[in-house]
């Protein structure tokens, strides 16, 4: 029986999810259609968008429904966004150094108007540099919209949300908060507190692929470039056919992820302590990103000095554990993380970085596997660098 332990990856299916999912599928109507098989396919969907809105603290207008945090993000992160508060186009993108790659590679602003906002070595980000850019921007009349996550995807280092959104607002700008970890793991309405869009994921709180969603703070927020045009859906800003089952099981996952979050998260901060501490003890060099800030509870991205990430990937892989690297791999060829060279960790540490994230199905029988896996990877190695220097 294998072990996962990659839900920031993805996180399994929740069960209320899929019952939800496949109640949806036996309705066949399209939601645009008036007859009573369309209004019923329409009335499922407007009942899985309150439940999606109260999820994340918004109303049920404000609730853009889109294919996933990608998606969702590249639709938002537009120079062209109005609202009451904030008038004319954005002139400046500032990402954090930790961002999800669709904040840099899917916003929609000139090149030469996006900057990547500093992180302190602790992966947070520095909030003293981010005042020195904004008075800058303030000076030269630039306005700023600011594109940072309420917690880093291989870290899980959770970012001061509300003192960004508080600086931000005070030079008029916009903030955009990629809350797509943070939901279900922690309270969500306080980790994006002061955000103007907070943009989710099914996937990763135990609903389905291929499901997310762009909330708005504010009814008066209108986006005028839409990615998507066609039949004028999700307030014409995405249109197509809505995923009705996908949408449903969003919203029961929500649903479980609000009602039991806290009760995981205590649970899931034990278990990543006790591994922690344990991974300690079988290797001392061990180093791990972000240990000193606020971190989501499930979360623990290390390095071993003295081991190249892959090599452990493949080893944990091959006796039965998913974890992942915090390194992204292409073609073959393992990159630096970004998210670590933004905290200014070492180029030959990044490499040996590994990240294990538990989620609302993980067991502490998990976790000892895992130490009991990487007790013996460790053994072979120490042995066959004994044999070799003899």
């Amino acid at each position: 029986m294998r072990v996962y332990m990659d839900h920031n990856a993805t996180s399994p299916l929740r069960p209320a999810a899929r019952a939800a999912m496949l109640n949806a599928l036996e309705l066949c109507g399209n939601p645009s259609s008036i007859h009573a098989e369309g209004r019923a396919a329409r009335a499922l969907i407007e009942s899985s968008r309150a439940t999606i809105a109260a999820f994340a603290g918004v109303g049920e207008k404000d609730v853009i429904l889109t294919s996933g945090g990608t998606e969702a993000l590249n639709l938002a992160l537009s120079p062209n966004i109005e609202a009451a508060a904030t008038k004319g186009p954005f002139e400046l993108l500032l990402a954090g150094g930790g961002e999800h790659a669709a904040v840099f590679a899917g916003h929609r602003f000139p090149k030469d108007q996006a900057r990547t906002a500093a992180l302190t070595p602790q992966g947070v980000i520095d909030l003293e540099a981010l005042g020195r850019v904004l008075a800058r921007a303030s000076a030269d009349g630039r306005r700023v919209m600011l594109a940072l996550q309420a917690a880093n995807n291989e870290t899980g280092v959770i970012q001061p949300i509300a003192a960004a959104a508080e600086m931000i607002h005070a030079a008029g700008g916009f903030l955009v908060c990629d809350a797509v970890q943070a939901a279900g793991r922690i309270d969500l309405k306080a980790a994006t507190a002061g955000a103007d869009a907070v943009i989710l994921s099914a996937h990763k709180f135990g609903g389905p692929k291929g499901a997310g969603a762009l909330c708005l703070r504010s009814g008066d927020v209108h986006i005028r470039e839409p990615l998507l045009r066609g039949g004028g859906q999700e307030r014409g800003l995405r249109a197509g056919t809505e995923n009705v089952a996908a949408i449903a099981g969003m919203a029961a996952a929500a649903e479980a992820a609000g009602e039991k979050f806290r009760q995981e998260s205590r649970l899931l901060a034990a278990w990543r302590d006790e591994l922690e501490g344990e991974i300690a003890r079988l290797a001392p060099e061990a180093v791990f990103f972000g240990r000193d800030a606020e971190r989501l509870p499930n979360t623990s991205c290390f390095a071993l000095p003295f081991l190249e990430a892959h090599v452990l990937l493949i080893s944990l892989d091959l006796a039965g554990i998913a974890v992942s690297s915090g390194s992204a791999c292409s073609s073959g060829k393992v990159k630096r993380s970004h998210v670590l060279s933004a905290m200014s960790i070492a180029p030959e540490l990044a490499q040996g970085a590994l990240r294990v994230s538990l989620g609302w199905n993980s067991r502490r029988e998990d976790c000892l596997t895992f130490l009991t896996a990487l007790e013996n990877v460790l053994r072979r190695i120490k042995a066959r660098r004994k044999r070799s220097a003899a």
